[in-house]
């Protein structure tokens, strides 16, 4: 059984996104609407979790709107694997070249 959780509306940006906030794990997007639909992760959060945002005042009218335009079917969406970190002989090329990867002077 997948989980669900419940993301929250925080605001309107200057940008014209909505930017959406789940108090269960963290996670926090901004998604602009049409005529120009773009989502952008802030931060991921549970990745396996199904997140539902709907725009009403309390929770039975949220689970009432997210049981009328539903959830499923369920898909499961791709997402590219999360890099490797650097091995040790990496870290010492990107140090070489100036890049501070552990957050370390390089």
């Amino acid at each position: 059984m997948r989980v669900i959780h419940e993301m929250k509306f925080v605001g309107r940006l200057a940008s014209g996104a909505d930017e959406w906030s789940c108090p269960a794990c963290g996670r926090r997007v901004t998604l602009r609407r049409l005529p120009g639909p773009e989502l952008i992760v802030l931060d991921p959060g549970d990745e396996s979790a199904v997140h539902v945002g709907v725009i009403e005042p309390d929770a039975r009218a949220a689970a009432a709107a997210t049981e009328q335009y539903g959830l499923g079917p369920v898909q499961e969406i791709p997402r590219p694997p999360r890099p490797a970190a650097p091995d040790d002989d990496d870290r010492r090329w990107l140090a070489e070249i100036g890049i501070d990867w552990d957050g370390e002077a390089a």
